[in-house]
């Protein structure tokens, strides 16, 4: 390290021009080649045997996302206007070429099956407009006779009409798909109010609010930090050149990604948030030993002040980069794409940090002269905070015991809620309630059967095995104990194409209403309708060799919980029917997100594992000493066990982006405890009584943390103006953490030193 400060004190220029030569070439990077990636599918990992056989069903049965388009008139839809506009929609849908025009599904594309005497029909619905009120009456009575249609694709209450339209295999990018969907919509004509929903326009809007937000937080991070950095150091100069620090660093940590094909996912958006309150802590450790080196000796000169600031804080400053980047590391263990990069681009960006503090500071100092910190008015304002610190030590010392049983009680609480901890990666959860995505979304779902898909997928190893009358009406009394469930809506298989055949081929009568008695009458309905149909039709609820099929169940919200449910429900029914002689198995939309869930919380568990151990190792290293690594790792365990019974107590579910907290608090909670030891270790070592010690420690070391922690605190709130509600907990929950961190590092910690007087504080 002396080699780089003697270089940079020669060459403060050559190194500042080095540093922008990099800085440009990331910032190159991003301008030529960031993306947002607005695909949620590509959020989970390919390789999971879960998504792989999820892949293989959509596949098969030709699952896919839809976007989802209502219409309402609260006339009644069977007018020429709203009609039209239904032929309209699905018409301009069914042009894209983002859209699979053979999936598009409306009133204007729908068939209904009736009888005749020649057999079995299959006629459009909607052939042309209706002329006459008769036509119109004939039309509507014909929806309402048929449970197909009436509350799928027209409510009940015959005011919402529902276009369907599934996106082509391959990749689509969903914000241009979202901006020609709005453009389309905004030019159809008519007074009638149209909602628009789906995976791809939820996807959409989220890739569309990303940057809307970034332009909103980082500026709003970098004026909040800039305020509290000059009421802090009461120095333009020291301002402007901490801040230098986190813009880099920023640019450095998103031009890497750019460089190397990693797109930005929702979370990643929150990196220059976090780089910008974290990369601070460096520069005002190290301004701050400036600081009071320069109010101790006056006349120090220029050279002298940077080499003893890089001298007796590069360790420090060092180390806590390592271990704040260590806590982001260990989120390569999750399976989670969105989840892995955040850690890594962001630890990237901490060690950037670190190495602008200890290289791009003392050439700007050297260049700029040393900053003319001032003391503020009071000409004992030294005295006054030092009373201040040594009046809160004495308080610590003197109740060292309470401190010690007060902390092991919140950790017992804290527990207890934690118990009470869930796991959702709803992606509807992201969005304010006030959103168009989420009023439209709740707006479908309150008039049809629901806008997410869990599909499940029933199995026999027997060709035929699925005509079988036994499990047809197993499977349909499943679908009646699902539709019953809260926030379960419609289901669609092959038993509705059964049950509508057999009721209009025996006249009508409701009491045909029901999968065939025999597998003979089965199989000659099944004939019958692929030969007067689209056989495509069948293709989506059941394969050519009826050994597999496909159950579709609409729920009305993506909700973890609802999803479990639900699943937990179709299992245990299995095992009371005839459907245990076969396997079940699932797929769709609802089905991904719950395995995502599943992974969020293994990446969680692993990740805070590896971080608290890897920060013991390190303190223990570092200090020669394993208990200098349990004392220094002990605020943080408290302080992750504090957030989750926080979560568990006030129902705050873990996501894409709470799960980020432990490694934060872990990470960046971790330094308080390394400058705090760092600093009693020096002066214990001098032979002094232990309460002089603490006192000392605390003047400086204790003040320094103060400062950071206040400064950190205020640049994570920013998080609580985002406009995602993900983003918003995770302000308030790292605020908190770091709050606990450094209130334990400087009460529980002190008080375990001064109890146990260890040895590799008190050597003398």
């Amino acid at each position: 390290m002396k080699k780089i400060n003697d270089f940079v004190l020669k060459k403060p220029v050559i190194t500042l021009l080095i540093l922008l030569a990099i800085t440009s070439f990331f910032a190159y990077e991003i301008y030529n080649k960031a993306r947002i990636e607005t695909n949620l599918d590509k959020y989970m990992p390919e390789g999971h045997p879960a998504f792989k056989k999820s892949d293989h069903y959509e596949e098969l049965f030709g699952i896919a996302d839809s976007v989802v388009v209502a219409i309402e008139d609260q006339r009644g839809i069977y007018n020429k206007e709203t009609l039209q506009q239904i032929v309209e929609v699905s018409n301009k849908l069914a042009q894209l070429d983002e859209i699979d025009n053979d999936s598009v599904k409306s009133l204007a594309t729908a068939d209904n099956i009736t009888a005749s005497d020649f057999g079995l029909e299959i006629n459009p619905f909607l052939s042309k407009i209706p002329e006459t009120s008769e036509q119109f009456k004939e039309l509507k009575q014909k929806v309402n006779d048929n449970n197909m249609i009436s509350g799928r694709l027209v409510s009940e209450n015959n005011k919402v009409a529902l276009v369907q339209a599934e996106l082509i295999d391959g990749g689509v990018d969903r914000i241009e798909l979202y901006q020609v969907i709005q453009d389309m919509l905004s030019n159809i004509e008519g007074s009638n109010e149209i909602y628009v929903a789906g995976q791809p326009v939820i996807e959409g809007t989220l890739a569309n609010l990303m940057p809307e937000d970034m332009k909103i937080m980082i500026p709003l991070v970098i004026l909040i930090i800039s305020i509290v950095l000059l009421l802090t150091f009461r120095s333009i100069k020291s301002t402007v050149l901490t801040l230098g620090v986190v813009l880099f660093s920023t640019i450095w940590a998103f031009g890497l990604m750019s460089a190397v094909g990693i797109p930005i996912y929702a979370v990643s958006t929150m990196i220059p948030v976090m780089l910008i309150a974290l990369g601070v802590a460096d520069g005002i450790h190290l301004l701050s030993h400036l600081k009071d080196t320069m109010f101790e000796n006056p006349e120090i000169g220029t050279n002298e002040a940077i080499t003893d600031m890089i001298k007796n804080m590069w360790k420090p400053v060092v180390m806590t980069s390592v271990t704040t980047a260590v806590g982001f590391v260990s989120l390569l263990t999750s399976e989670v794409y969105p989840v892995k990069y955040f850690g890594l681009f962001t630890a990237f960006g901490v060690i950037s940090a670190m190495v602008f503090s200890l290289i791009f500071i003392p050439a700007g100092l050297k260049i700029f002269s040393l900053p003319k910190f001032k003391k503020g008015k009071k000409k004992n304002n030294t005295k006054s905070e030092n009373n201040n610190f040594f009046k809160f030590t004495d308080w610590v010392l003197l109740h060292k015991k309470k401190i010690i049983l007060i902390s092991l009680i919140i950790f017992v609480l804290g527990v207890i809620g934690a118990q009470n901890i869930w796991i959702n990666s709803s992606f509807l959860s992201k969005f304010r309630e006030d959103e168009d995505i989420i009023i439209a979304n709740r707006f479908i779902n309150e008039h049809f059967g629901g806008t997410t898909n869990l599909n499940v997928i029933i199995k026999s190893e027997k060709n035929d095995a699925l005509k079988d009358p036994e499990y047809l009406k197993d499977i349909w009394q499943l679908q009646k104990e699902l539709e019953e469930m809260e926030d379960v809506g419609a289901s669609f298989a092959i038993t509705d194409f059964l049950r509508r055949i057999n009721k209009v081929m025996n006249e009508n009568q409701e009491k045909y209403n029901r999968v065939p008695e025999t597998r003979e009458l089965t199989a000659q309905y099944l004939l019958l309708y692929s030969m007067s149909g689209d056989p495509e039709d069948l293709n989506r609820v059941i394969d050519y060799d009826y050994r597999r099929a496909n159950l579709q169940i609409n729920l009305k919200d993506d909700d973890a919980r609802l999803i479990t449910s639900v699943i937990d429900k179709i299992e245990n029914y299995q095992q009371d029917s005839s459907l245990s002689e076969l396997e079940i198995d699932f797929a769709g939309s609802a089905y991904t997100n719950r395995v995502f869930a599943n992974l969020i919380l293994e990446g969680q568990i692993k990740s805070l594992l590896l971080s608290v151990l890897i920060v013991i190792v390190l303190l223990g290293f570092l200090f020669k000493s394993t208990l200098a690594g349990l004392f220094g790792s002990l605020p943080i365990i408290i302080t992750a066990v504090i957030n989750f019974g926080i979560m568990g107590y006030l129902n705050i579910a873990l996501n894409t982006t709470t799960a980020l907290i432990s490694s934060i608090a872990v990470g960046m909670g971790i330094d308080y405890s390394i400058h705090l030891l760092s600093k009693y270790k020096h002066n214990g070592n001098k032979g002094l009584s232990p309460k002089i010690v603490a006192r000392k420690t605390m003047k400086h070391a204790g003040k320094a943390i103060v400062f950071n922690a206040i400064v950190v605190i205020t640049g994570f709130m920013v998080l609580i103006f985002s406009s995602f509600p993900p983003n918003r907990e995770l302000g308030y929950l790292v605020s908190l953490s770091l709050f606990s961190s450094f209130v334990l590092t400087l009460t529980l910690v002190v008080a375990l030193l001064d109890k146990y007087k260890p040895d590799f504080i008190f050597k003398n």
